[in-house]
């Protein structure tokens, strides 16, 4: 047998084959773990049931970032097709502006959350935002709107968590590690979506894979923002 064609050579090839593959993921490091949900994807699977969570107040600062509101009904199309879905049911966590509080109406703030509901089939958990008043002796009386969903989010994750095999969560607050810490110990996979500027360092490392919604290539975006301050 030829000795360059023989199994040493064989083995050769192979060894450095796969030297050079290791080098290409080391230099990539970032990239792959970036993109970690599309290596896990790219072939067909069993279809899974997944559950997506989503922090309305989260979710804002990625739309400024872009200058566009998100179409919920064309992220629900990407989402099924990125994780071959099997069945998909989507939360909404939001809190609103008590009536009288703002110089416009509330109207079509309340007819997105019918349409997210009646027209999407989302579940839409809302609670009207807390006025506290802050006294200053110096500066005078002010007012603080707070609206946190963290608790509401955390019950219906713990109470559906026989029900789905991907979590996704669409949020980039520290406070939900404890959460994701443990749907990873159940055996579920759990995937963050959430914007550069607004995940924190904890939640994207600590997950199954993390996705910059600004980066997503489908087109997931609707109308463009008319003024990016009028955060509600």
């Amino acid at each position: 047998m030829n000795k360059k064609t023989g199994p040493k050579a064989g083995f050769l090839i192979l060894k450095i084959f796969l030297k050079s593959s290791l080098s290409f993921f080391e230099v990539s490091f970032d990239r792959v773990y970036k993109d970690i949900y599309i290596l896990e994807n790219m072939t067909p699977e069993i279809s899974k049931i997944v559950y997506v969570f989503i922090d309305a107040s989260n979710l804002w600062q990625a739309q400024k970032a872009k200058g566009r509101m998100f179409d919920y009904e064309k992220l629900k199309k990407y989402l099924k097709e990125r994780f071959f879905v099997l069945e998909l049911k989507v939360f909404y966590y939001t809190a609103y502006p008590a009536e009288g509080t703002r110089t416009f109406s509330l109207d079509n703030k309340h007819k997105f959350f019918t349409y997210l509901k009646k027209g999407l089939g989302f579940i839409v958990r809302k609670k009207e935002l807390k006025r506290i008043i802050i006294h200053d002796t110096v500066l005078g009386d002010s007012i603080q709107e707070k609206g946190n969903m963290d608790v509401e989010m955390t019950i219906d994750v713990i109470h559906y968590v026989n029900k789905y095999d991907i979590a996704l969560f669409f949020t980039g607050d520290s406070d939900f590690l404890a959460l994701i810490n443990y749907l990873r110990n159940k055996n579920k996979k759990v995937y963050i979506f959430s914007s550069k500027n607004n995940i924190s360092q904890e939640l994207r490392t600590g997950s199954d894979g993390y996705i910059d919604v600004l980066s997503i290539q489908e087109d997931i975006w609707g109308r463009r923002l008319k003024n990016k301050k009028n955060v509600i």
